[in-house]
């Protein structure tokens, strides 16, 4: 079989068995489970040997037309080089998991049959993305990822916050796919081709006419797609969808698509200087706001979902100072960790018995009920903060060495300013990722809040995967850079040692200090009535409330859960710790400067239409019907009425005539 072959079965078996579980989700519900997890592991066993075949070397093309569309053809295409192999690696293999994951936790949901095949279909729609070698094509897959993470995050449709999440997602995805559209035509008008190798020639031949305005279009939908700010606000809230949909497109799906697509097409980014500043710029802001975010959340999923976008900061970075082989590391890295790190959290969540004690400030005595959790979680957490030699050392390494050596002058076709401003960003952001990471450490694992009920030992299928996703979160950095780095444009991805020390050295620093401010607080809250209620579960239940409600936290069910008050976030933090918690009012800010007057202007619409539009209308209408209704009223059916009628018409009409004929 050859590797065109293998690469097409890739994406498509997860299609078919999402087609497979639809049709007999209700007729033969024996079928779903097979049908769910079977797909993605042959799709991960032949992405495997498409990888093997491929070797690093000279990239697979094969296409075909797929109709005469006139001028610009659209064509079924694949273009696999190394870094497609690799990422369909990866989304095959977190697909698999996840499946397996989510047959033991949604194993009593009754919606489960379609939540599978919604997997299956999204897993497939990215698969697209990455082997194409059309930009028609890959949208198709761009969007299908859209819709399909519109019901997954919604899959909860019962809550209004499921619900609210999946339409924000929506559209503030689509938000971004409308000038990323445009980007695409103007793209393709100009090179006369949507193929992405005839694309690329067009760029270095000069045949892109307005590079930059066709850069910063494509930006801004890969902003929505990846979670970059200023698009980034819908991520967040999409954790009310279940927490292995979460992995799947935290780690190696929607999110990852957009670095993904600019690492495809970087020399078109290259070519406008300005475009490059402008994607440096939006990384540091992405990575750094984010951080401080993450550092003051309570959700243990918010905590992580702004690291996926601080991460995928790191990755735009990467492509801001013209190194797409450290950003596709980072992705591979990060997709193993992120993924072991939410499903980790499910373990803990799935623990507590539901989705709404996520909140670390309430964990209490998780490390001896999940073991399996905390060894994994434990080792995700430090491949998160760099901490060598675990994986995320090295990727995050790569992104800092490379924009040291954009700031040394060599510079290529990124600007010196792109350089100094990834990697000043990149170390504050390597201090903020080890603080909070430590936090989420100790508040779910040492934490002093009030113990939940203990609802027995989790599902071998989610434990088994844990341990899985946790040797590459440990083993991948190392064995890439050593083993693969062919597969990267040739690029040396050996740590440097300037920035090996400054990120090591300033990750360490934000561990400890996070570590002294919870036992700081630790202290403090030992000596208040308040740190009383966190230590005995049994204390009285109206100081928790209280507490509860100054905090704006619920109490959940009808057990008073007492939040622990050794955050160490409040003394690192400060004053900045609300408004970091609300993640900067950014939402706030769209709701007043676009909601707002959005809602203005449609009532002012609705007041027109029904004010002054109907009015015309009803009023265009009142007058035949007045001639009609008096025209009825004479038609009474009464012969003496008519000749009477008749009659008077006949005086009036001789009295006419007379008058005429004397005034004659």
């Amino acid at each position: 079989m050859t590797t065109t072959t293998l690469a097409v079965l890739v994406p498509l078996l997860p299609f078919l068995g999402a087609a497979a579980g639809l049709l007999l989700g209700r007729t033969a519900p024996g079928f779903v489970r097979p049908l769910a997890v079977l797909p993605p592991l042959a799709s991960l066993v032949l992405a495997a040997l498409v990888a093997v075949r491929q070797g690093g070397g000279t990239a697979v093309d094969a296409h075909t037309e797929l109709t005469p569309t006139g001028s610009v053809p659209i064509e079924l295409a694949l273009h696999i080089d190394g870094f497609a192999a690799l990422v369909a690696v990866l989304v095959t293999c977190v697909a698999a998991c996840v499946q397996i994951y989510s047959t033991g936790y949604l194993r009593d949901d009754p919606r489960y049959p379609s939540y599978a095949a919604l997997v299956s279909l999204f897993t497939s729609a990215m698969l697209l993305v990455v082997y194409s070698g059309d930009l028609m094509v890959l949208l198709v897959g761009w969007e299908v990822m859209g819709i399909c993470s519109y019901f997954l995050v919604g899959h909860y449709w019962e809550t209004p916050e499921a619900r609210a999440a999946s339409l924000k997602a929506f559209l503030v995805t689509k938000l971004g796919d409308v000038p990323f559209l445009i980007g695409l035509f103007a793209l393709a008008g100009d090179a006369g081709s949507f193929r992405i190798t005839r694309i690329l020639g067009a760029v270095t031949s000069g045949g892109i006419g307005h590079p930059t305005l066709v850069a910063l279009l494509l930006l801004a939908g890969v902003a929505g797609k990846s979670a970059q700010f200023p698009l980034h606000t819908w991520l967040p809230d999409a954790m009310a969808g279940p927490t292995p949909v979460s992995a799947l497109i935290h780690a190696a799906t929607m999110v990852a698509a957009g670095v993904y697509f600019i690492a495809r097409l970087l020399p078109l980014f290259e070519a406008s200087r300005a475009a490059m500043v402008v994607l440096a710029v939006m990384a540091a802001v992405t990575m750094a706001g984010s951080a401080l975010a993450a550092l003051a959340q309570d959700d243990i999923k918010r905590v992580l979902a702004y690291s996926t976008v601080g991460q995928l900061g790191y990755m735009t970075g990467a492509l801001a100072v013209g190194d797409r082989g450290a950003a596709v590391f980072h992705l591979l890295a990060h997709g193993a960790f992120k993924a072991l790190l939410f499903l980790a959290a499910g373990v803990v969540i799935h623990a507590a018995g539901t989705n709404s004690l996520a909140a670390m400030s309430r964990m209490r005595g998780l490390r001896d009920r999940v073991p399996d959790a905390y060894w994994t979680m434990t080792v995700a957490l430090l491949a998160l903060a760099a901490i060598p030699p675990f994986s995320g050392f090295f990727s995050k390494e790569s992104v800092l060495g490379a924009a040291e050596h954009v700031t040394q002058g060599h510079t290529g076709h990124a600007p010196g300013a792109a350089g100094w401003i990834v990697l000043v960003a990149g170390l504050v952001t390597a201090l903020l990722t080890a603080a909070y990471a430590a936090r989420l450490w100790l508040l779910a694992f040492r934490g002093r809040g009030t113990e939940a009920p203990d609802h027995g030992r989790q599902p071998l299928s989610m434990t088994v995967v844990l341990w899985v996703l946790a040797i590459p979160s440990l083993a991948l950095g190392g064995l890439t850079y050593r083993v693969l780095p062919d597969w990267f444009d040739g690029r040396d991805l050996t740590p440097t040692l300037l920035t090996s020390i400054l990120g090591t050295g300033l990750a360490l620093v934000g561990g400890l200090l996070t570590y002294g401010a919870w036992q700081r607080t630790t202290a403090l809250a030992a000596r208040s009535p308040l740190g009383a209620v966190a230590a005995h579960p049994e204390a009285d239940a109206g100081l928790v409330e209280a507490e509860a409600i100054a905090t704006h936290r619920p109490a959940y069910g009808d057990i008073a859960y007492a939040p622990d008050p050794a955050d160490p976030a409040r003394l690192l933090l400060g004053p900045l710790r609300r408004p970091a918690a609300e993640g900067f009012h950014l939402d706030a800010v769209y709701a007043a400067l676009f909601v707002r007057p959005v809602r203005a202007a449609a009532s002012l619409v609705r007041f027109l239409d029904r004010e002054v539009v109907d009015t015309y209308v009803r009023g265009a209408a009142a007058l035949p019907r007045l001639l009609g209704a008096a025209v009825r009223r004479a038609q009474t059916g009464n012969v003496q009425t008519y000749v009477s009628a008749l009659l008077a018409g006949t005086v009036v009409l001789a009295v006419a005539v007379l008058l005429v004929a004397t005034g004659a």
